[in-house]
Protein backbone atom coordinates (compact mmCIF):
# COMPACT_ATOMS: atom_id res chain seq x y z
CA UNK A 1 0.00 0.00 0.00
CA UNK A 2 2.79 2.52 0.46
CA UNK A 3 2.70 3.38 -3.50
CA UNK A 4 -0.70 4.43 -2.99
CA UNK A 5 -0.25 6.47 0.04
CA UNK A 6 2.80 8.29 -1.54
CA UNK A 7 0.61 8.36 -4.64
CA UNK A 8 -1.99 10.66 -2.69
CA UNK A 9 0.41 12.32 -0.85
CA UNK A 10 -1.51 12.32 2.55
CA UNK A 11 0.25 15.08 4.18
CA UNK A 12 -1.79 17.18 1.23
CA UNK A 13 -4.83 15.07 1.69
CA UNK A 14 -5.19 15.67 5.62
CA UNK A 15 -4.48 19.50 5.09
CA UNK A 16 -7.07 19.71 3.09
CA UNK A 17 -8.97 18.14 5.41
CA UNK A 18 -7.71 20.52 7.81
CA UNK A 19 -8.80 23.98 5.73
CA UNK A 20 -11.76 22.63 5.08
CA UNK A 21 -12.74 21.95 9.04
CA UNK A 22 -11.59 25.68 9.32
CA UNK A 23 -13.30 27.07 6.59
CA UNK A 24 -16.56 25.18 8.45
CA UNK A 25 -15.59 27.03 12.12
CA UNK A 26 -15.31 30.23 10.31
CA UNK A 27 -18.94 29.52 8.75
CA UNK A 28 -20.41 28.25 11.93
CA UNK A 29 -18.60 29.05 14.78
CA UNK A 30 -19.68 27.79 18.03
CA UNK A 31 -21.93 25.56 16.68
CA UNK A 32 -19.35 23.46 14.29
CA UNK A 33 -20.73 19.99 15.93
CA UNK A 34 -24.20 20.37 14.53
CA UNK A 35 -23.37 19.75 11.30
CA UNK A 36 -20.80 16.83 12.28
CA UNK A 37 -22.52 14.49 9.85
CA UNK A 38 -21.92 16.53 6.79
CA UNK A 39 -18.41 17.65 7.67
CA UNK A 40 -17.67 13.74 7.92
CA UNK A 41 -18.84 12.88 4.28
CA UNK A 42 -17.59 16.35 3.15
CA UNK A 43 -13.93 15.54 4.54
CA UNK A 44 -13.73 12.19 2.41
CA UNK A 45 -14.82 14.11 -0.75
CA UNK A 46 -12.13 16.86 -0.17
CA UNK A 47 -9.61 13.67 0.32
CA UNK A 48 -10.45 11.54 -2.55
CA UNK A 49 -10.13 15.11 -4.28
CA UNK A 50 -6.94 15.43 -3.34
CA UNK A 51 -5.67 11.85 -4.25
CA UNK A 52 -7.71 12.29 -7.41
CA UNK A 53 -5.37 15.71 -8.29
CA UNK A 54 -1.62 14.05 -6.79
CA UNK A 55 -2.79 10.78 -8.46
CA UNK A 56 -3.02 12.63 -12.04
CA UNK A 57 -0.14 14.85 -11.60
CA UNK A 58 2.22 11.96 -11.11
CA UNK A 59 0.80 10.58 -14.46
CA UNK A 60 0.95 14.05 -16.25
CA UNK A 61 4.41 14.44 -14.87
CA UNK A 62 6.05 10.90 -14.93
CA UNK A 63 8.67 12.23 -17.75
CA UNK A 64 9.43 15.16 -15.35
CA UNK A 65 9.37 13.53 -12.52
CA UNK A 66 12.29 11.08 -13.92
CA UNK A 67 14.74 13.67 -12.91
CA UNK A 68 12.64 16.13 -10.68
CA UNK A 69 11.34 12.91 -7.83
CA UNK A 70 12.48 9.64 -9.39
CA UNK A 71 11.53 8.18 -5.76
CA UNK A 72 8.05 8.71 -6.54
CA UNK A 73 5.92 5.56 -7.38
CA UNK A 74 5.19 6.03 -11.09
CA UNK A 75 8.58 7.56 -12.23
CA UNK A 76 10.47 4.98 -10.12
CA UNK A 77 8.92 1.81 -11.90
CA UNK A 78 6.53 0.90 -8.95
CA UNK A 79 4.15 1.79 -10.51
CA UNK A 80 2.25 1.96 -14.23
CA UNK A 81 1.39 5.06 -15.46
CA UNK A 82 -1.90 3.51 -16.63
CA UNK A 83 -2.71 2.33 -12.96
CA UNK A 84 -1.58 6.12 -11.80
CA UNK A 85 -4.20 7.58 -14.46
CA UNK A 86 -7.18 4.70 -12.97
CA UNK A 87 -6.74 5.25 -9.61
CA UNK A 88 -7.11 8.89 -10.65
CA UNK A 89 -10.26 8.86 -11.89
CA UNK A 90 -11.41 6.46 -9.43
CA UNK A 91 -10.96 8.81 -6.93
CA UNK A 92 -12.48 11.65 -8.50
CA UNK A 93 -15.78 9.52 -9.29
CA UNK A 94 -15.83 9.01 -5.25
CA UNK A 95 -15.47 12.30 -4.68
CA UNK A 96 -18.19 13.23 -6.74
CA UNK A 97 -20.65 10.26 -5.81
CA UNK A 98 -19.63 11.07 -2.06
CA UNK A 99 -20.72 14.76 -2.44
CA UNK A 100 -24.11 13.64 -3.37
CA UNK A 101 -24.90 12.63 0.01
CA UNK A 102 -24.72 16.53 0.66
CA UNK A 103 -26.38 19.33 -0.88
CA UNK A 104 -26.75 19.84 -4.81
CA UNK A 105 -24.59 23.43 -3.66
CA UNK A 106 -21.76 21.05 -2.26
CA UNK A 107 -21.89 18.38 -4.95
CA UNK A 108 -21.80 21.48 -7.73
CA UNK A 109 -18.72 22.62 -5.62
CA UNK A 110 -17.09 19.71 -6.37
CA UNK A 111 -17.93 19.17 -9.69
CA UNK A 112 -16.52 22.78 -10.99
CA UNK A 113 -13.17 21.60 -8.85
CA UNK A 114 -12.47 18.71 -10.70
CA UNK A 115 -13.46 20.30 -14.17
CA UNK A 116 -10.86 22.91 -13.33
CA UNK A 117 -7.90 20.41 -12.10
CA UNK A 118 -8.20 19.03 -15.02
CA UNK A 119 -7.99 21.76 -17.36
CA UNK A 120 -5.12 22.49 -15.46
CA UNK A 121 -3.18 19.55 -16.00
CA UNK A 122 -4.00 18.70 -19.53
CA UNK A 123 -4.30 22.07 -20.93
CA UNK A 124 -3.15 24.94 -18.72
CA UNK A 125 -0.19 23.80 -16.14
CA UNK A 126 2.41 25.34 -18.07
CA UNK A 127 0.49 28.59 -19.87
CA UNK A 128 1.20 30.95 -16.91
CA UNK A 129 -1.43 33.07 -15.66
CA UNK A 130 -4.46 31.14 -16.46
CA UNK A 131 -2.81 28.20 -14.45
CA UNK A 132 -2.10 29.96 -11.69
CA UNK A 133 -5.74 31.47 -11.99
CA UNK A 134 -7.02 28.20 -11.53
CA UNK A 135 -5.21 27.28 -8.65
CA UNK A 136 -6.36 30.43 -7.02
CA UNK A 137 -9.65 29.47 -7.74
CA UNK A 138 -9.44 26.01 -6.22
CA UNK A 139 -8.16 27.50 -3.43
CA UNK A 140 -10.74 29.58 -2.80
CA UNK A 141 -13.49 26.72 -3.53
CA UNK A 142 -12.02 24.80 -0.83
CA UNK A 143 -13.32 27.65 1.64
CA UNK A 144 -16.45 28.47 0.02
CA UNK A 145 -17.00 24.53 0.39
CA UNK A 146 -16.84 24.41 4.09
CA UNK A 147 -19.24 27.49 4.22
CA UNK A 148 -21.80 25.67 2.02
CA UNK A 149 -21.36 22.16 4.13
CA UNK A 150 -22.76 24.60 7.18
CA UNK A 151 -25.15 26.41 5.65
CA UNK A 152 -22.81 29.76 6.00
CA UNK A 153 -21.55 30.56 3.18
CA UNK A 154 -21.36 34.56 3.09
CA UNK A 155 -18.83 34.27 5.67
CA UNK A 156 -16.90 32.48 4.17
CA UNK A 157 -16.26 34.53 0.94
CA UNK A 158 -14.31 36.85 2.02
CA UNK A 159 -11.84 34.47 3.65
CA UNK A 160 -12.71 32.47 -0.23
CA UNK A 161 -11.50 35.48 -2.01
CA UNK A 162 -8.68 36.80 -0.03
CA UNK A 163 -7.10 33.12 -0.60
CA UNK A 164 -7.32 33.20 -4.10
CA UNK A 165 -5.61 36.69 -4.57
CA UNK A 166 -2.73 35.51 -2.32
CA UNK A 167 -2.41 32.58 -4.34
CA UNK A 168 -2.53 34.23 -7.81
CA UNK A 169 0.28 36.61 -6.33
CA UNK A 170 1.76 34.32 -4.63
CA UNK A 171 2.82 32.18 -7.70
CA UNK A 172 3.63 34.82 -9.98
CA UNK A 173 5.69 36.08 -7.51
CA UNK A 174 7.14 32.46 -8.06
CA UNK A 175 7.74 32.73 -11.46
CA UNK A 176 9.63 35.87 -11.50
CA UNK A 177 11.71 34.31 -9.56
CA UNK A 178 11.93 30.83 -11.13
CA UNK A 179 11.89 32.73 -15.15
CA UNK A 180 15.34 31.45 -15.67
CA UNK A 181 14.52 28.02 -15.02
CA UNK A 182 11.03 28.03 -16.58
CA UNK A 183 12.07 26.75 -19.91
CA UNK A 184 9.30 24.49 -20.50
CA UNK A 185 6.40 27.20 -19.30
CA UNK A 186 4.90 30.59 -20.98
CA UNK A 187 4.51 32.14 -17.41
CA UNK A 188 3.70 35.72 -17.28
CA UNK A 189 6.80 37.48 -16.46
CA UNK A 190 7.81 35.63 -19.73
CA UNK A 191 5.02 37.37 -21.67
CA UNK A 192 5.64 40.79 -19.96
CA UNK A 193 8.39 41.39 -17.91
CA UNK A 194 9.19 40.48 -14.33
CA UNK A 195 8.17 44.22 -13.44
CA UNK A 196 4.66 44.37 -15.04
CA UNK A 197 4.11 40.99 -13.31
CA UNK A 198 5.23 42.13 -10.57
CA UNK A 199 2.69 44.80 -11.04
CA UNK A 200 0.14 42.70 -11.07
CA UNK A 201 0.97 40.19 -8.38
CA UNK A 202 1.25 43.79 -5.97
CA UNK A 203 -2.16 44.54 -7.15
CA UNK A 204 -3.50 40.78 -6.04
CA UNK A 205 -1.93 41.17 -2.99
CA UNK A 206 -3.50 44.52 -1.97
CA UNK A 207 -6.79 43.61 -3.33
CA UNK A 208 -6.73 40.60 -0.76
CA UNK A 209 -6.37 43.11 1.47
CA UNK A 210 -9.00 45.33 0.18
CA UNK A 211 -11.57 42.18 0.49
CA UNK A 212 -10.24 41.31 4.32
CA UNK A 213 -12.55 44.15 4.99
CA UNK A 214 -15.52 43.09 3.79
CA UNK A 215 -16.86 41.12 7.12
CA UNK A 216 -15.74 44.89 8.97
CA UNK A 217 -17.93 46.40 6.55
CA UNK A 218 -21.31 43.72 6.93
CA UNK A 219 -20.50 43.25 10.34
CA UNK A 220 -19.95 39.74 10.03
CA UNK A 221 -17.03 39.21 13.03
CA UNK A 222 -16.45 39.92 16.48
CA UNK A 223 -13.38 42.72 17.26
CA UNK A 224 -11.14 40.49 17.63
CA UNK A 225 -11.33 39.88 13.74
CA UNK A 226 -10.23 43.19 12.85
CA UNK A 227 -6.87 43.84 14.96
CA UNK A 228 -5.44 40.39 13.80
CA UNK A 229 -6.40 40.68 10.12
CA UNK A 230 -5.26 44.11 9.97
CA UNK A 231 -1.69 42.39 11.15
CA UNK A 232 -2.30 40.26 7.69
CA UNK A 233 -3.08 43.04 5.83
CA UNK A 234 0.37 44.69 6.88
CA UNK A 235 2.11 41.72 5.74
CA UNK A 236 0.12 41.59 2.59
CA UNK A 237 1.27 45.32 1.61
CA UNK A 238 4.61 44.31 2.63
CA UNK A 239 4.84 41.38 0.14
CA UNK A 240 3.68 43.60 -2.56
CA UNK A 241 6.87 45.87 -1.92
CA UNK A 242 9.50 43.53 -1.09
CA UNK A 243 8.67 41.41 -4.19
CA UNK A 244 10.16 43.57 -6.46
CA UNK A 245 13.55 43.14 -4.93
CA UNK A 246 13.31 40.05 -3.40
CA UNK A 247 10.65 37.56 -4.93
CA UNK A 248 11.73 34.45 -2.65
CA UNK A 249 10.90 36.59 0.36
CA UNK A 250 7.51 37.98 -1.31
CA UNK A 251 6.20 34.51 -1.65
CA UNK A 252 7.61 32.90 1.85
CA UNK A 253 5.95 36.41 3.04
CA UNK A 254 2.67 35.85 1.40
CA UNK A 255 2.21 32.37 2.74
CA UNK A 256 2.80 33.80 6.72
CA UNK A 257 0.66 36.28 5.41
CA UNK A 258 -2.11 34.05 5.03
CA UNK A 259 -1.63 31.93 7.89
CA UNK A 260 -2.28 35.11 10.09
CA UNK A 261 -5.59 35.99 7.73
CA UNK A 262 -6.95 32.17 8.96
CA UNK A 263 -6.06 32.96 12.30
CA UNK A 264 -8.04 36.17 12.12
CA UNK A 265 -10.88 34.89 10.32
CA UNK A 266 -11.28 31.51 13.49
CA UNK A 267 -10.96 34.38 15.89
CA UNK A 268 -13.29 36.31 14.13
CA UNK A 269 -15.72 33.34 14.52
CA UNK A 270 -16.12 32.77 17.91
Amino acid sequence: MNQFLQLFRLGNCFMGVIGLMVAAFIGAGADLLDHWRDLAVASMVVFTFIAGGNSLNDYIDREVDRIAHPSRPVPSGRMGAGTALKVSAAAFAVSILVSGLLSWEAAAVVVVAIVLILAYEFRYKRTGVMGNVIIAVLTGLLFILGGVVVGAVMNTVAIAGMAGLVTIGREITKDIEDIEGDFDRRTLPMAIGTRNAGLVAALCYLSGVALSMQPVLAGLFNDLYFGAVLAADAIFIYCAWILFKNPRAGQRYAKFGMMVALVAFILGGF
